[in-house]
C-alpha cells in the first residue's frame, strides 16, 4: 500500500531531497522554495573523447566528462562519436560565445530556427560569421520565394533561447523540422562547437559526425550552399550632417511593447506583448505573464490580489477534480464551513502550533471605533477552529470516522515579498479535517489525500512532481508527520510545495478534549488528519509550461479548450460563414470540449491568434470561406504550433483526442525538463557544486529525525556557497537563502549503493 511504502522510505537508510538556492537575486520579487532531488542520474558512458586541443582552454572554460543526463551527450557516446564536452558560463548569443570560446579550435556556429506558416520549419546552421539574405533563404531551401520565415520560439527543440543547435533536432520526435547545414561548414577540416541543448556547455565534433549524428535521430540535413546568399549587407547610407564614429548598439527595449496591426476599418489595433524572457528575468516574466494574460490584477493591499475570471475559471476546474474524488468512494469526505474568526484561547491552546503560524496570524482588535475586549484572529488554517467542535460531536467509535473538508480562504501575513498565487497574504484553498479510530486508518487517509493531490498536479496540470514525507524540522507545527508533492521550476531552478497532507497524531485531541467511547467502553483518542491544496497550484502549471508568447494552459484547466476565429473579408462577410461555424461550434458543445467563438468585428485574424496565445488557450480553430466549402477547419496547437486540417464530420472527438495528447505532449516536456537536472550525490564534495548547477539533489539521509545533521548541511552548504559567491554574507534583501534546504524523503527510493555510511 502506499502507506506501507512511505514508512519504508522514511527507516533509517534512505535518501532525502536536498535544496538550496543557486544565487543571490538583488531584487526578491518572489519566493519558491529552494531545489531539491529526485532520483540517481544514470552512470555516465565513458565517452569517446575528440583529440586533445594544441592549446588549453581558455580562462574560465574546462573540459568536463560527460552528463549523461544529457541526452544529446548521451547519444554521442552511444553512437561511439569523438567529441569534446566544455563547461562555461552561459552564454546565449554568438557574441558571447565568441569572447568565451574564441581561442578554442574549431568553428562556432549561428543556428536560425526559422517558420512560414505553410512551408513548415527550419534549422539552419552557419558559420557564426556568416551572414544570411533572408530574402534569398527561401528559394534556396527549396520553398516559395514569397515564404514569411520568421524566428520562432525553441521550445517546440525542447530548448530555451541562446541553447539552439543541431543536435537539438534529438528533440523533435514528430518530425516537423527540416535542419539545413552550410556546405562550407560541412567540408571544413575544422571542428564544429556548438551547444549540446544547454548554453552553459559546447561540444567539438567533426562535421561529418555531425551529419552522422543528425542522420542517426532521423533529420539527415539538407547540405546547401550558402555563399549566395551570404554578401555583406550594404554599409549604410551617409547624410548630410557632420560624422560620428559608427557604433552598434541595440535598440532600447520600451516598458511596454505592443503588437500592432489594423482592422478593417483602418484603425491601428493594439495587445501588449510579454517583453521580459522567462530564461533573461524569470520574475519580471511571471509578472507579465499573469497580467497581460488577465489572471491577475493587483490589489490595493500589498499581497492581496484579484483573481480574474480567467485565473479563477482554472481554479474551478481544479476544484471540480478534487472535489469530486474526495467525496467518492472509500473516501465519502463531506463539505462543510466553519467561521472565518478564531478566538485568541483557541489559537494559542497548542503551542507548537501557534507558535508555528504566530508571525503570519492577523489580528481584529477593533469593533468601528471600540476596542474589542479580546482580540480576534483570521484563521491561518482552521485546526483551532474546528476541533472543539469534533469534541461535541464525537462520543462514541461509531462516530469515527469524521471526514469533513472546506473551500475557504485563508490569511497569513507576515513576509516581505508577495508573489501571486505562490506566496499571498490571503489565499484560496481546500482544506481536510478527519478523524479516526487507529493510527493505520488516519496513515491510509493521510496518503490517499497525497495520492490525489499527485494526480491533481500530473493528470490535471501536467506537472510532474515528487511525494516525499517532510523532516522533523520541515512538518506541520503539532503534528506527528507531513507528507509533501513537490514541484520543480526549470525556469528558476527551484522546487516548490505543491501541497500537503499531515498525520496529526493524537496530539490536537488531547488538547481539545477529543475522546471517544472504544469498542471495550475505554475512552480513546482519535487520530486526526489535515490536508490542503492551494491556488498556488496555479502560480507552479504557469511557471512550468507557459513561455515568452504567454500563458500554455493544460486542457484539462483551461476555461476555454478551444476558440474558432473566422477569417472574414469584404467578399466573405461574417454572416456567410455563419451556419458553418455554427456547425463546428455544436460539434464541440456535443463533445463537451469548451469552446469560444471570437466573431468580433474590431479585431483582424491576426490580433485574435496573438490574443488567445498570450492567455494559453490549447486549440486555435481557423474558418475561412475555403473551410467551410470543403467542409473542414484549421486546427492550431498553442504547445508547439503544429497546424493540421480536421474534418468537420467526428471534429468532436478528433479535437478530445488532441487535447488529450496536449496533456501528454506536456507533461513530458515538464518531465524531461526536471529529469535533466536530476543528480545523486553521495558525497559532500559534490553537494554543493550540484545545488549550484541548478540540480535537484538526492543524497543519503540517516533518519529524517536527525535535526542536527539537517542543521549541519544548512550551515556548511551556507559557509560553501558564500565562499563561492565572494561574499562574506548573505544580502537580507534576498527571498531565499543560501543555506540547502530539505524537501522531502522520497516515497519512491532507489537503492542505496553499497558500503555507503
Amino acid at each position: 500500500s502506499r502507506a506501507r511504502r512511505a514508512r519504508r522510505a522514511l527507516q533509517q537508510g534512505s535518501f532525502a531531497l536536498a535544496a538550496m538556492p543557486l544565487k543571490a537575486v538583488k531584487t526578491a520579487k518572489f519566493a519558491v522554495l529552494d531545489a531539491g532531488g529526485l532520483k540517481p542520474a544514470k552512470p555516465a558512458a565513458a565517452p569517446r573523447q575528440a583529440p586533445a586541443a594544441a592549446a588549453a582552454p581558455p580562462a574560465g572554460v574546462t573540459v568536463i566528462d560527460d552528463d549523461a543526463a544529457n541526452v544529446v551527450l548521451a547519444k554521442l557516446n552511444e553512437l561511439n562519436i569523438a567529441h569534446r564536452t566544455y563547461a562555461h558560463v552561459a552564454v546565449p548569443t554568438v557574441d558571447e560565445q565568441r569572447a568565451a570560446l574564441g581561442s578554442l579550435p574549431g568553428v562556432l556556429t549561428k543556428n536560425l530556427l526559422l517558420k512560414d506558416k505553410k512551408a513548415g520549419t527550419f534549422l539552419v546552421t552557419v558559420a557564426a560569421d556568416r551572414h544570411v539574405d533572408m530574402k534569398k533563404l527561401p528559394t534556396l531551401l527549396g520553398i516559395k520565394a514569397n515564404a514569411n520565415l520568421r524566428l520562432t520560439d525553441p521550445s517546440i527543440l525542447g530548448v530555451e533561447k541562446g541553447a539552439v543547435s543541431p543536435y537539438a533536432a534529438i528533440n523533435d520526435t514528430k518530425g516537423v523540422v527540416t535542419v539545413a547545414l552550410d556546405s562550407e561548414l560541412v567540408n571544413s577540416t575544422a571542428n564544429i562547437n556548438t551547444h549540446p541543448l544547454r548554453s552553459d556547455r559546447t561540444v567539438s565534433a567533426s562535421p561529418q559526425d555531425v551529419v552522422a549524428f543528425l542522420e542517426a535521430v532521423q533529420h539527415a540535413p539538407k547540405i546547401l550552399d550558402f555563399g549566395g546568399t551570404s554578401s555583406a549587407p550594404p554599409p549604410p547610407k551617409a547624410k548630410a550632417v557632420a560624422a560620428k564614429p559608427y557604433k552598434k548598439q541595440e535598440k532600447p527595449v520600451k516598458p511596454q511593447q505592443q503588437t500592432k496591426s489594423r482592422n478593417k476599418k483602418g484603425s491601428k489595433e493594439t495587445l501588449d506583448r510579454i517583453v521580459a524572457s522567462k530564461t533573461g528575468d524569470f520574475a519580471a516574466w511571471y509578472g507579465e505573464v499573469i497580467t497581460k494574460s488577465e489572471m491577475i490584477e493587483y490589489g490595493k493591499i500589498s499581497g492581496c490580489y484579484i483573481l480574474r475570471p480567467w485565473s479563477f475559471g482554472v481554479w474551478e476546474q481544479i476544484q471540480k477534480a478534487l472535489d469530486g474524488w474526495i467525496k467518492e468512494e472509500p473516501l465519502e469526505v463531506q463539505n462543510c464551513y466553519f467561521p472565518l474568526f478564531v478566538t485568541k484561547g483557541a489559537l494559542e491552546a497548542e503551542e507548537d502550533h501557534v507558535e508555528g503560524f504566530a508571525p503570519e496570524v492577523a489580528w481584529v482588535t477593533k469593533s468601528g471605533e471600540t476596542d474589542l475586549a479580546e482580540p480576534i484572529a483570521i484563521r491561518p488554517t482552521s485546526e483551532t477552529i474546528m476541533y472543539p467542535e469534533f469534541a461535541k460531536w464525537l462520543r462514541s467509535h461509531r462516530d469515527l470516522p469524521l471526514k469533513l473538508n472546506q473551500w475557504c480562504s485563508v490569511v497569513r501575513w507576515e513576509f516581505k515579498y508577495p508573489t501571486p498565487f505562490l506566496r499571498s497574504r490571503e489565499f484560496l484553498w481546500q482544506e481536510g479535517h478527519t478523524a479516526h479510530y487507529t493510527l493505520e486508518e488516519a496513515d491510509e487517509m493521510v496518503y490517499a489525500i497525497l495520492e490525489l493531490y499527485r494526480r491533481v498536479y500530473e493528470e490535471i496540470l501536467a506537472v510532474p512532481v515528487i511525494p516525499g514525507t517532510k523532516t522533523e524540522a520541515e512538518k506541520f507545527a503539532g503534528g506527528l508527520r507531513t507528507t509533501t508533492v513537490e514541484a520543480y521550476i526549470a525556469g528558476s531552478g527551484r522546487a516548490i510545495q505543491g501541497a500537503t497532507s499531515h498525520n496529526l497524531g493524537q496530539n490536537f485531541g488531547k488538547i481539545y478534549n477529543i475522546a471517544v467511547e472504544g469498542e471495550g467502553g475505554k475512552k480513546t483518542i482519535p487520530w486526526q488528519t489535515s490536508w490542503g491544496l492551494t491556488t498556488r497550484s496555479i502560480g507552479v502549471m504557469v511557471m512550468v509550461h507557459s513561455d515568452d508568447q504567454g500563458l500554455v494552459l493544460p486542457p484539462k484547466v483551461a476555461p476555454v479548450q478551444v476558440v474558432v476565429v473566422p477569417i472574414v473579408s469584404k467578399t466573405c462577410p461574417l454572416s456567410q460563414l455563419q451556419s458553418f461555424i455554427d456547425q463546428v461550434k455544436k460539434e464541440l458543445k456535443n463533445a463537451s470540449i469548451r469552446c469560444k467563438v471570437d466573431d468580433r468585428g474590431n479585431q483582424s485574424p491576426g490580433w485574435k491568434y496573438n490574443h488567445w496565445e498570450q492567455k494559453g488557450v490549447p486549440l486555435r480553430l481557423e474558418v475561412g470561406p475555403r473551410d467551410a466549402a470543403a467542409n473542414t477547419v484549421m486546427v492550431v496547437r498553442r504547445v508547439d504550433g503544429v497546424k493540421a486540417s480536421k474534418p468537420v464530420n467526428g471534429l468532436g472527438s478528433a479535437i478530445r483526442a488532441e487535447l488529450d495528447d496536449i496533456h501528454q505532449v506536456m507533461f513530458a516536456k515538464a518531465s524531461a525538463a526536471r529529469d535533466s537536472k536530476v543528480v545523486q550525490v553521495t558525497s559532500w564534495s559534490d553537494f554543493v557544486p550540484a545545488l549550484n548547477d541548478d540540480c535537484l539533489v538526492l543524497t543519503p539521509w540517516c533518519s529524517p529525525k536527525n535535526q542536527e545533521a539537517e542543521d549541519q548541511v544548512k550551515e556548511r552548504s551556507r559557509e560553501e556557497s558564500l565562499a563561492l559567491l565572494g561574499l562574506e554574507a548573505e544580502d537580507e534583501r534576498t527571498a531565499t537563502s543560501l543555506a540547502a534546504k530539505t524537501l522531502c524523503v522520497p516515497h519512491d527510493q532507489p537503492p542505496l549503493p553499497a558500503g555507503t555510511k
